[in-house]
């Protein structure tokens, strides 16, 4: 997959970085209405993408400079993505285009390295509200949305045929099977040695728990960080209950690297995760249900992040007049989002597109219906200080140290770096 990066320290300990699969180089994609004209020809358009993308960008990325007769480079970006293009954007080397995810939004404003997308109000309402609601930033849409994703509990139904109402329903079940020798964990869900923020923010959040404050905008405020609050200690507390020394259903043991691949392969009956573990567990031969995952008895609703892979335009890209159009009005044609959810299913932000897959994916739709609550990552350049103190506190607990503790370790951790 996946994708993600949140800042050059989260790629490692995220699981948004695993490849999502899938099929083979599609079809060249029908010419959109109001491509860009011959006027720009013998321009250069250069596009950075991780590995993931670049086969499928290939094709449309061809059609595009031969009907606007330029040529069209993509290059593939594989470490450090956001880091990489902040540093060749800063020396003048970088590309016209990155794609990347959402939640790199204000760091790449703060640093002057992306331009607002012009998009008119049709091409906006073709969209879901999610998707526009993560561009925007400051009042403003850096960038074309081309995919929404989201973590969802994902159930072997032969194992367990019902969906759990709430998390203790769900670890009785998962504590029968294994008491049967039938599974060898009860939760798939990634911890690692490093903790996993974004797999147990639902959890996390159901528990009580917040990473911010809100504006009175309702938007993510960092001048209040909530990790240290008495209502994040209690979720913290949640944790530990589920932990190694509790249920032991969050085991540090379970990582990005086999989490999926246990439960592909029969090893527990329920797996946390998004669109990118689904070709994994089909090769399993798993019969499985996708549902959202579900709250603690009493709790918040479990709201996972939603995040949203974007195409930006570069501040000080060479060919910015091209880029702008290749995002604005060729990313954002119907065509061109099945090509790339061919390549890699995660469901389509475009509306139209992602009705079309829903007959032959059902797996979209129920992701998307899993995410319906959920809360687009925080785009604040404010939220890289967050992963890493909050997977050092999510660790602690699972191996049973206190809840307190470790919250208030965070909450310092955090502070210290927002001084900096």
């Amino acid at each position: 997959m996946r994708m993600r990066a949140l800042g050059a320290a989260t790629l490692a300990t995220l699981a948004l970085t695993a490849t999502a699969c899938g099929g083979g180089q599609p079809a060249a994609p029908a010419a959109p209405s109001g491509s860009a004209t011959a006027s720009a020809a013998g321009g250069t358009l250069v596009i950075w993408a991780d590995p993931s993308r670049v086969k499928p960008l290939k094709p449309f990325a061809d059609q595009f400079g031969t009907e606007n007769g330029v040529t069209v480079e993509v290059k593939e970006i594989s470490k450090d993505n956001q880091q990489t293009f902040l540093t060749a954007s800063q020396q003048g080397s970088g590309p016209d285009i990155m794609i990347g995810a959402h939640d790199w939004i204000g760091n790449l404003v703060q640093n002057g390295a992306i331009d607002p997308v012009t998009l008119t109000e049709e091409q906006k309402a073709a969209f879901s509200e999610k998707a526009i609601q993560a561009v925007t930033f400051n009042g403003q849409i850096y960038g074309a949305p081309y995919a929404v994703e989201n973590i969802a509990l994902i159930r072997n139904t032969e194992l367990a045929p019902d969906a759990p109402k709430t998390i203790e329903d769900m670890i009785a079940k998962g504590k029968e099977l294994k008491a049967a020798g039938k599974v060898k964990d009860v939760l798939c869900l990634p911890v690692g040695q490093k903790g996993d923020a974004f797999h147990v923010y639902p959890i996390f959040a159901s528990g009580g728990g917040a990473l911010f404050g809100t504006t009175s905008t309702g938007d993510p405020d960092p001048k209040k960080v909530l990790l240290g609050s008495p209502d994040s200690v209690k979720a913290f507390e949640k944790l530990k209950g589920l932990g190694e020394k509790g249920d032991a259903a969050l085991r540090t043991s379970i990582t990005n690297e086999n989490y999926i691949v246990n439960f592909a392969s029969g090893k527990c009956a329920y797996l946390i995760s998004g669109p990118w573990a689904t070709s994994e567990v089909k090769k399993g031969g798993i019969t499985y249900d996708i549902t959202a995952v579900p709250p603690l008895d009493g709790g918040n609703p479990a709201t996972p992040f939603v995040g949203v892979q974007t195409f930006f335009v570069a501040s000080k890209g060479k060919s910015k007049a091209l880029a702008q159009e290749f995002v604005a009005n060729y990313v954002t044609n119907k065509d061109v989002a099945k090509a790339l959810y061919e390549a890699d299913p995660r469901p389509p932000a475009l509306t139209a597109a992602l009705q079309e897959v829903q007959a032959t994916d059902p797996d979209a739709v129920k992701f998307m219906e899993a995410g319906k609550d959920g809360i687009p990552m925080p785009a604040i350049p404010e939220m890289a200080a967050i992963w890493e103190p909050f997977g050092i506190a999510e660790t602690a607990v699972v191996k049973g140290g206190d809840a307190a503790d470790a919250a208030a370790a965070a909450q310092k951790a955090i502070d210290g770096a927002l001084k900096n």
